[in-house]
């Protein structure tokens, strides 16, 4: 909401308010941090180096403001700060890999090469920033050398308080984003070297090319895995141990996980809270029929998840239900209450008012603040007047350190949130105004001269007061979900009486393998951090506390059943999950042999279990589908390529099936080859594999993730 954030920049009485907010998000992440966690002070290493917490939390705290600047928001949402942490935690151990690859390889990048690429201006990284040329969209490096003189010179003592905040803003942005960029261009070096490290060949080329424009017709006679039955086919630990040893590095750990089973109980409400809610949200309908005044703070009193907005909006800004009753509704009548299964609410609510506005609106304006009350309505006053008399606004604005520069308004920007007071205020008076039309308005302490230069997308608009109250558990309804599952958690305190009992008892034992210690929470449940804690503190067998958590709505228990150290996953873990290919490849040894022998389609046709198909189109470069067995098979592709034409193959082991195939026809497309187009594409296949070098690189650092314990 840029322009909305601009709108609230311009008000000096909200400024004390944002700080003290930003101050206390600050704070609150700073102390969760700072207090103590078994002693432990570090989130993670990484070749062998230890990240602290604090370190940690000083970038996620940076990048945070960066973030909130970027979207022109004071707060961000538990999973905006979810998503903030795990990508500086990605950062920084991408940055620990690159440098210590980048100290052995000799790369560095230069201060030169940081300002060569911001004079070039044509980086992606520096497209995303705000220094763009209005007319081109572009970044212009012009209007970021102007924003930099500026913010060294100017006298930031002189200035109002939100103009110091929106430089500091700016200039914390731009020096984040210079080392983004640093990072960004030595990253790009090293991929650049592994990419050339494999620069292609003329003959790979020319076996690209091949593969990819030769296409094969094929006739296929295939005997699906599925006609062999299972239980005809004997498997021995051997068998499984030797397919073990065959796919061990598959099956190779490179940190530690822990496999749990669990209750989740989720608290709902009882039909006695629904009657409750019902008949409360009937009383409030009847107060609503005769409310007109303060119909924002009766709202809230109500508990609705709608909040009231001063400002007309689009009937598409409204819930789905309320949104289709607005047409027939009357001016100042009630409608409800009612049920809404979509979201399980009780609803009414009342039209106030129906008005046709537009959607967007273009506007400048000049902000005016004196040392005094008095000053400031004379300042406003010489303002306004000396417009109205044919001044320049875009000049004037300038004279009182602004630009006065046009701005758009869209009514997407607010009606997604409920707008009071003063922000209210400014939206309709910019809404109400005529093209061109110029107005003081007063807000607060300060003075805003407004002109309007243009609208657009007339619309209907409703201003509706709307009682909405999804059904909701009440405290005795909880209190007796908790007392029943903790009598059951305190008369189960073993994995093998939560195992015998929970499903006599109502509950789902729930099981999760291979979990991780940097996953959030646990079942995707919030507020489980003190659970995620426990499981990696637990010995196997144990069984957790009861939690309370999600959004004070859900019930918790944890055992923990095994412990997968770093490492090789032992076979016996896997055994079973090996049973399935290793039936496979015994099928596939018997269908081969029954099949061997077999010269010609016609013969091939007649075989048991056999289903035939023709395949048009077939190329080693991409995986032939079989659809008579259901299976992806590049292994067709493979051996269609060098086959002799209208030749039966051998036996060929697929995925799903064994296939005989017979190539029917070869031809090659009208393609020309071209060697250097077969080059470039070839190389950028390489770029795109570098992903797997960073992967040997996390593995080769020991990467250790912690921040469990703090997060």
């Amino acid at each position: 909401m840029a322009t909305l954030q601009k709108i609230r920049n311009m008000g000096p009485v909200l400024v004390a308010f944002v700080g003290l907010a930003l101050f206390a998000f600050i704070a609150g992440d700073a102390w969760q941090v700072l207090q103590p966690h078994t002693g432990q002070q570090d989130v993670g290493e990484i070749y062998g180096e230890k990240i602290s917490a604090q370190d940690y939390q000083k970038a996620v705290d940076e990048y945070t403001e960066v973030y909130k600047f970027m979207r022109q928001t004071t707060a961000v949402s538990d999973a905006e700060l979810t998503q903030i942490k795990d990508r500086i935690w990605n950062q920084l151990v991408t940055q620990k890999l690159l440098e210590k690859e980048a100290e052995a390889l000799g790369l560095q990048v230069t201060d030169a090469e940081v300002k060569a690429t911001v004079a070039a201006g044509v980086h992606p990284m520096l497209q995303q920033t705000p220094f763009s040329n209005p007319q081109t969209g572009r970044f212009d490096v012009e209007i970021l050398k102007k924003f930099l003189h500026e913010a060294s010179t100017i006298d930031m003592s002189q200035m109002p308080a939100q103009y110091v905040e929106y430089y500091q803003s700016m200039t914390n942005y731009w020096n984040h984003m210079e080392k983004e960029l640093r990072h960004t261009l030595l990253l790009e070096k090293y991929q650049a070297l592994l990419a050339n490290a494999q620069i292609s060949n003329p003959t790979e080329a020319k076996e690209a090319f091949e593969g990819s424009n030769n296409q094969m017709d094929l006739l296929v006679a295939a005997v699906p895995y599925t006609a062999v039955a299972d239980s005809t086919v004997s498997i021995s630990d051997s068998d499984l141990k030797q397919l073990y040893n065959e796919k061990k590095e598959q099956f190779k750990q490179y940190t530690e996980s822990r496999n749990i089973k669990y209750i989740d109980v989720l608290v709902t409400p009882s039909q006695e809270d629904r009657n409750m809610l019902n008949e409360e949200v009937r009383e409030y309908a009847q107060q609503l029929a005769t409310t007109d005044a303060e119909l924002a703070a009766f709202i809230r009193s109500t508990g609705s998840s709608v909040l009231y907005s001063e400002v007309p909006v689009k009937s598409s800004a409204y819930a789905k239900d309320i949104a289709s009753r607005l047409d027939t509704a009357k001016i100042g009548q009630v409608v409800g209450p009612y049920y809404n299964r979509a979201d399980d609410s009780y609803n009414a609510f009342k039209v106030i008012a129906k008005v046709s506005g537009p959607d967007s609106v273009q506007y400048r304006a000049i902000q005016v603040f004196a040392e005094t009350e008095d000053r400031t309505n004379t300042l406003a006053d010489s303002i306004y007047n000396a417009i109205k008399g044919g001044a320049d606004f875009a000049e004037l604005a300038k004279k009182y350190s602004q630009t006065g520069e046009a701005m758009w308004i869209y009514g997407a920007q607010y009606e997604a949130m409920p707008v009071e007071a003063e922000d209210a205020t400014l939206i309709n008076t910019l809404n109400s105004m005529a093209v061109n039309e110029l107005k003081d308005l007063q807000l607060g302490q300060g003075h805003l001269i407004l002109q309007v230069l243009d609208r657009k997308g007339m619309t209907d608009k409703y201003q509706v007061a709307a009682i909405k109250r999804p059904i909701e558990f009440s405290k005795e309804t909880y209190n007796a979900a908790y007392n029943k599952f903790s009598q059951f958690v305190a008369s189960n305190n073993t994995l093998e009486q939560i195992e015998a009992n929970a499903e006599e008892n109502g509950y789902r034992l729930l099981e999760r393998n291979g979990f991780l210690s940097n996953a959030h929470n646990v079942s995707n449940i919030s507020g489980t951090r003190d659970a995620l804690r426990w499981i990696f503190d637990a010995n196997v067998g144990e069984v957790s506390p009861l939690y309370e958590c999600g959004e004070n709505n859900h019930l918790l228990v944890v055992a923990l059943t095994d412990i997968n150290e770093e490492g090789y996953i032992p076979f016996e873990k896997v055994k079973e999950q090996l049973k399935a290919e290793a039936i496979r490849n015994k099928k596939a040894e018997k269908l081969m042999a029954d099949l061997k022998g077999i010269s010609n389609f016609s013969d091939a046709k007649a075989a048991a279990n056999v289903v035939t198909d023709t395949i048009k189109h077939v190329t080693f470069a991409a995986p032939a589908y079989v659809s008579i067995t259901r299976g992806s098979e590049p292994v067709l592709g493979a051996y269609a390529a060098n086959a002799e034409l209208n030749k039966l193959s051998a036996p060929i082991k697929g995925n799903a099936g064994v296939y005989l195939i017979q190539v029917i026809n070869r031809e090659q497309n009208s393609t020309e080859f071209n060697a250097e187009t077969e080059a470039v594409k070839l190389n950028a296949m390489a770029m795109r594999s570098i992903s797997s070098f960073m992967n040997e690189l996390y593995m080769k650092a020991d990467v250790k993730d912690n921040r469990y314990l703090y997060f």
